[in-house]
């Protein structure tokens, strides 16, 4: 890791911050509150932004850079923006459009890296999630290794500098890797990944292959009632990550998002909250102990939060 920018290398040579801004915005919370979040997220030292083509917030995550860009508090090649590949949008023909409404939207010229959202190609259309009138989701028969031949000609067409997968499992990642004619493997796995689902497997093998591992849902979960099941345990809540904060004078979230980062992962994080965005920035001040990662390794319980993959099925 470079100590002084705080990155690491993806295997095409290109830096990733590892800290990282989420943009996935909950119903009940209004833009504009992303919006502010944003602007204090890039005065508070946030130079990494995580958006997608599902999260229709891309036009205010790009307005907010680019007027940081103008007031001199920023360049473009300080933030390392991210975009992804929805799944309507896995037919090969179809890829760069998708990439090119995320740009158009966002008004930059590229994306520092640009994801399939998910291993599950849905039917074109102007539904999000198209059903049938029996309300089954529309799965569209296409191959993911010719939608990833797509994402490497948006790589060579230079509208995305890095190209990378999210939610894909170890089979799926090994369907792009073992592809004839493969030009460029993913540089990452974007997965939901923190204390009560610490992905040891997943990060085991993405080391192997010099794919970096990136964690959504770090700090638990917003408990979207569409996502979330409202009975799961609350993260942040629990006595051992709330002892273990006390001894180190932080916050729990701090304490979990330290967790994985010594543990090489590139983490994302996400607040509206002023105070608690400032915050996240000290998560470079201290180091668990040997004993505690062992203690939170512990905690693991295999449990999702977000169930959006459940849709598929």
């Amino acid at each position: 890791m470079d100590s002084v920018s705080l990155r690491v290398t993806l295997n095409d040579g290109h830096f990733i911050p590892v800290l990282g801004f989420g943009t996935t915005v909950p119903d009940k919370v209004p833009k504009d509150k992303l919006i502010k979040a944003a602007e204090i997220a890039i005065d508070a030292g946030f130079r990494h932004f995580d958006s997608a083509y599902l999260y229709q917030i891309e036009e205010e995550i790009g307005q907010v850079i680019r007027s940081k860009i103008a007031d001199g508090v920023v360049k473009r090649e300080d933030i390392f923006y991210t975009s992804k590949l929805w799944g309507t949008f896995h037919r090969p023909e179809l890829v760069q459009s998708c990439l090119e409404m995320s740009l158009k939207k966002a008004q930059l010229d590229y994306v520092d890296l640009y994801i399939i959202h998910f291993p599950i190609p849905l039917q074109p259309g102007d539904k999000i999630i198209p059903k049938d009138e029996h309300g089954n989701v529309l799965i569209d028969p296409v191959d993911l290794c010719d939608t990833w031949e797509a994402m490497e000609k948006c790589k060579d067409a230079g509208l995305a500098k890095s190209i990378g997968v999210s939610n894909f499992n170890r089979r799926q990642l090994e369907m792009i890797l073992n592809k004839p004619g493969l030009k460029y493997k993913p540089v990452c796995n974007q997965v939901e990944c923190h204390v009560y689902l610490n992905q040891s497997k997943m990060l085991d093998y993405c080391q192997s292959k010099d794919i970096a591992l990136i964690a959504y849902c770090t700090l638990g979960s917003s408990r979207d009632p569409l996502w979330v099941d409202q009975n799961s345990p609350v993260l942040l809540d629990d006595p051992v990550i709330c002892a273990m904060a006390k001894k180190y004078k932080q916050t729990s979230a701090l304490v979990a998002l330290r967790y994985l980062l010594q543990r090489g992962i590139v983490v994302l994080a996400r607040s509206f909250n002023e105070e608690r965005i400032k915050k996240f920035m000290q998560v470079f001040e201290f180091q668990l102990t040997t004993e505690d990662i062992k203690v939170l390794d512990g905690l693991n319980r295999n449990l999702r939060y977000n169930s959006a993959h459940l849709w598929c099925l």
